[in-house]
């Protein structure tokens, strides 16, 4: 364990470094100072003065949440510009970059094997973050690509890849935590609370979350109904901690359709925020 800690902390700062050079090249090209990359960047100064000190006393967890923090800040800025700019048409490339960023943590963990549960050394707040902000990421990307009809007609097979992707970093996010159950060892001061929580309804980014994957299911229906089915590897669950997938084909209906009656439930709890008809034609036929 401790050969495996001290090949995270070498990697982590080889990491730090190559994002601080990345930070400095946005910085220079924006010709003003941000605060994301203003912070993303103190973030990552702080973790190459951990880095210098002794690595086998260095703390893996602290050093990759350090990391992860800045990650998200300086892919934050990236995306802003992006959504400013309505998504131009040469973005899959840098969509498919800032995606690998925010994917970078948790294959570090993976790779050396740190701890079963990725939550362990990341948590789940930080592991729901980047699962959120690769499903958001793709879900404004795909919204931008439904607007464009010639490119669909030409690419709706690379459109169906991202709704993939997408839906399974939302529904990934709302998978980390269990919803609470309740019962009587369990007291709440608000009911309506406790009925959101008990429907793994931890924030409005969680709902947010639901609501994406549901119209990015519709928009599979939609542009993507005649092409033949995929395997993909995906928990279909909406609510309910699981750290593990399995090989099946998404079906854009089904898993729509699980999503639709969850909100449908939260619905009746008389939730202000979430509208009455979120998906229009997801229970039509194809």
């Amino acid at each position: 364990m401790a050969a495996a800690g001290s090949s995270v902390v070498k990697r982590v700062e080889e990491l730090g470094d190559l994002a601080q050079a990345h930070i400095q090249q946005l910085s220079e090209a924006a010709g003003e100072d941000d605060h994301f990359l203003i912070r993303a960047s103190a973030a990552l100064e702080k973790l190459k003065l951990l880095c210098g000190e002794d690595k086998e006393c260095s703390n893996p967890s602290n050093l990759l949440e350090l990391y992860t923090q800045a990650i998200l800040d300086m892919t934050y800025f990236e995306e802003n510009k992006l959504v400013d700019e309505d998504f131009p048409e040469d973005s899959s490339q840098k969509v498919k970059e800032l995606i690998g960023f925010l994917s970078e943590p948790e294959i570090l963990v993976k790779e050396n094997n740190m701890h079963p549960k990725h939550s362990d050394l990341l948590g789940d707040e930080l592991l729901e973050c980047l699962s959120w902000r690769r499903g958001a990421l793709l879900y404004m990307y795909c919204h931008s690509l439904t607007k464009r009809r010639e490119w669909l007609t030409r690419k709706s097979s690379f459109l169906k890849k991202y709704l993939v992707d997408g839906i399974s970093y939302l529904l990934q996010m709302l998978n980390y935590r269990c919803p609470i159950q309740l019962n009587e060892g369990v007291s709440f001061q608000d009911l309506d609370t406790a009925k959101l929580l008990s429907e793994g309804i931890f924030s409005d980014i969680h709902l947010l979350a639901m609501m994406y994957s549901g119209e990015m299911c519709y928009w599979g229906l939609k542009h993507c109904a005649d092409q033949q089915p995929e395997n993909h590897e995906v928990d279909t669950g909406v609510s309910g901690a699981s750290y593990t997938t399995h090989e099946e084909t998404l079906d854009f209906r089904e898993v729509g359709e699980k999503i639709l009656k969850n909100l449908i439930i939260l619905q009746a709890l008389n939730i202000e925020f979430i509208p009455s008809s979120t998906f229009p034609g997801m229970l039509s036929s194809t």
